[in-house]
């Protein structure tokens, strides 16, 4: 073994165990040789090893035999079966208002809040509550969103929400330490670890290609795994328990065979036209390929449908743009063409891709080529490329074992000690909530600190790579404390207007309060405090917030209560002018307006009346002397606080006033005397009463126009 550098990789699969060599050199790989060997019972289920003695066994047969032709055997490459893969998707959301601009570090935390939570739903799964017992072994990033659109960095951006999603591939522990345990029975060490969807996609499609949604099937004996690219990564794996001896066993079923027999059949029907088969009674029969085809189709059409269910449901329920078959089972006649049809596929999308599909290989000159040797050769090439290793660390104190795909950062650490990534930094301190102008307003606390990671004692990173033996601390951040603001923190500066009032300028500001009280804009906000800045809208607002009362009080509507009963005299109202056009102190004003007022004339019980057309008294014309009296006799007497008003005793805006009804009596003589100045000549004791040049008496009744005289003796 001198000269070129040589792979010794193994493929330990459900029905056999396929041992490769290949010789490395500038960069190419040769297959040298190739041993497969099948178990002789069952001691492999769905690619997990349940009998760690038995394939044990195959392998070091495998070992001695290759190391007879190739020399000393110690170390091997090997895969995890990709059917023990979990693969899960998940969403992590921080909340980042008021917070500084994002950082890496920060993006890197909620990568990896998210990749916990897909583990925790991993564990959660299977009915196990300790999610570090699976491994992350990658994780893709879908897409980042910025307050609910997605975004294609978070650093340095500034919002309400950030929220990430991912997609993380999870491996079962029991899995990795079983396959330790087979190969150091056998007395080899493992040299590199893969997982075998990796490994096939790896030789089969190269990163250039990952930006396609292709589908990649290996079909094996007894399950069939599935890998899906989109978008420049892997985005999904999944295994279906159904593969080439699901066709093994129609074929025994249907020309009653036994099942070596069946397997030998079903390999002859991808080369030959016919076949000839002897039943299990001794009968001896040749079958055609196409009747053949015919008999089992049922069953060919269940592994296709099974596939294609799950490619579906992997690809969210859409189909892919192509399907690549490799492995045994893929040479299961008419599989792509039906498995085509159920994803609605042309048929020329759903190909078998064997080992001329790999360009940097070449094959020793007796080695059979075939689909199933696509992935013991990708086991080889990628374990070596991209070898999972294990190292053992210590985080804050306890030791944890791990293994890492590629290089293993502090974050990887973190989550396989089983540390809680959302609670690392410090919480959010106490939120207040005030009441602003009526309306709640939440203040929140300060942003908690980001945690204090340390590697060897010193300052670290999320992301930094870390080496077996390493120890890490990891302290959670400081929680953040209550936000300090005063009144002009939280509302800034109050709103001010300036106006003429007839011809004077006046300056009024929104009056600001705390709790009911006159306060400063220095003072400090507390929690629930009720605070209030309203500046006056209306004309009326703003004569109250002046002081103008008596103002205000010449443009209220006029208003008098006669006996419970209110009535407005608009006659009487003063008149409001808003840059001269009339308008009513409900009118809004705005900064620099003219505002002018007109007050209108006070009115007495006289000519109030007549504005609300009440009759208060009667009148009767007659002449006296020969010059014409108005007598008047009142109908209707009012009262302000139970004083009685004279006719041109004035009112006052919002009076109430009581009256009372008089009996209506007719004028007689000596009515007279209420509204005439009679002259009694000091020299005379005797007069006579004329009504009309005919004598009269006191209590003569006067009707319109009377002429009535006084004659002195």
């Amino acid at each position: 073994m001198q000269g070129k550098d040589k792979l010794f990789a193994l493929d330990i699969g459900t029905r056999s165990v396929v041992g490769i060599i290949l010789e490395e050199s500038d960069g190419r790989h040769e297959v040298i040789d190739i041993l497969v060997r099948e178990h002789e019972e069952r001691s492999m289920l769905d690619g997990q090893i349940h009998d760690v003695l038995s394939v044990s066994e195959i392998i070091q047969d495998i070992k001695y035999e290759l190391e007879a032709s190739h020399g000393p055997l110690t170390k091997v490459c090997v895969a995890a079966a990709g059917r023990a893969l979990k693969t899960e998707r998940s969403k992590a959301i921080v909340d980042i208002v008021g917070q500084p601009m994002l950082s890496k570090q920060d993006i890197l935390h909620l990568e990896l809040t998210a990749v916990q939570l897909a583990q925790a739903a991993v564990a959660g799964e299977r009915n196990n509550d300790n999610s570090h017992h699976y491994y992350c072994v990658g994780y893709s990033v879908l897409y980042y969103q910025l307050d609910g659109e997605e975004i294609g960095s978070l650093i340095d951006q500034r919002g309400n929400e950030a929220s990430v999603e991912i997609i993380a591939t999870f491996l079962p522990r029991v899995v990795v330490e079983s396959l330790l345990s087979a190969l150091d029975r056998a007395g080899l060490e493992m040299d590199a670890l893969t997982l075998e969807p990796i490994a096939a996609i790896n030789v089969l499609i190269p990163a250039s290609m990952r930006r396609l949604n292709v589908a990649l099937v290996d079909i094996g004996a007894g399950t069939s795994d599935i890998a899906l690219t989109d978008a420049g990564t892997v985005i999904a794996y999944g295994m279906v328990p159904v593969a080439g001896d699901e066709i093994t066993e129609a074929v025994s079923d249907e020309f009653l065979l036994d099942f070596p027999l069946a397997e030998k059949a079903k390999r002859e029907l991808t080369e030959q036209e016919y076949i000839k088969v002897t039943d299990i009674l001794g009968f001896e029969e040749e079958i055609s390929k196409e009747e053949a085809i015919s008999r089992i189709s049922p069953a060919i059409d269940r592994l296709a449908e099974s596939i294609g269910e799950e490619i579906l449901k992997l690809n969210n329920y859409k189909s892919p743009k192509a399907v690549m078959l490799v492995g045994g089972g893929s040479l299961t006649p008419e599989l792509p063409k039906r498995l085509a049809n159920k994803l609605n596929l042309p048929e020329n999308r759903a190909a078998i891709r064997g080992l001329d599909a790999i360009s940097s290989v070449s094959f020793a000159s007796h080695i059979e080529k075939g689909p199933e040797l696509v992935t013991p050769i990708g086991i080889a090439i990628a374990a070596k490329k991209s070898p999972v290793q294990y190292h053992t660390v210590r985080v804050n104190g306890q030791p944890v074992r791990l293994f890492e795909v590629n290089k293993l950062t502090v974050g990887d650490c973190l989550l396989a000690a089983g540390i809680k990534m959302n609670r690392l930094y410090g919480k959010p301190g106490l939120a207040m909530i005030v009441s602003l102008n009526g309306k709640n307003v939440t203040i929140p606390g300060n942003h908690g600190q980001p945690p204090v990671l340390l590697r060897n004692g010193d300052p670290c990173a999320f992301d930094d790579e870390v080496h077996g033996g390493d120890e890490l601390t990891v302290i959670k951040g400081a929680d953040g404390a209550k936000t300090d603001l005063t009144l002009h923190d939280l509302i800034g500066e109050v709103p001010k207007k300036a106006v003429m009032i007839n011809g004077s300028k006046h300056v009024v500001s929104s009056a600001l309060t705390c709790n009911g009280l006159l306060a400063p804009m220095s003072k400090e906000v507390e929690d629930r405090d009720h605070i209030t800045f309203e500046m006056p809208v209306t004309i009326e607002d703003l004569l109250k917030e002046l002081n103008l009362a008596e103002i205000l009080n010449e443009v209220r509507p006029f208003t008098i209560t006669i006996d419970g009963k209110v009535t407005k005299i608009p006659a009487f109202t003063g008149k409001v002018y808003l840059n001269g056009i009339e308008s009513s102190i409900k009118q809004p004003f705005e900064h620099l307006d003219d505002i002018r007022f007109e007050r209108s004339s006070q009115p007495n019980i006289t000519t109030a009346a007549e504005m609300l057309n009440l009759k208060v008294s009667e009148t009767l014309p007659v002449f006296y002397n020969g010059q014409e009296l108005l007598l008047a006799k009142q109908l209707i007497e009012f009262y302000r606080n139970d004083i009685k008003l004279k006719p041109e005793d004035i009112l006052f805006n919002g009076d109430h006033l009581t009256t009372r009804q008089k009996k209506l009596e007719p004028f007689i003589f000596q009515d007279i005397f209420n509204f005439a100045q009679v002259q009694i000549p000091k020299d005379s004791g005797r007069f006579t009463l004329l009504k009309n040049g005919a004598r009269a008496g006191f209590d003569d009744l006067l009707a319109p126009g009377d002429d009535i005289k006084i004659v002195f003796d």
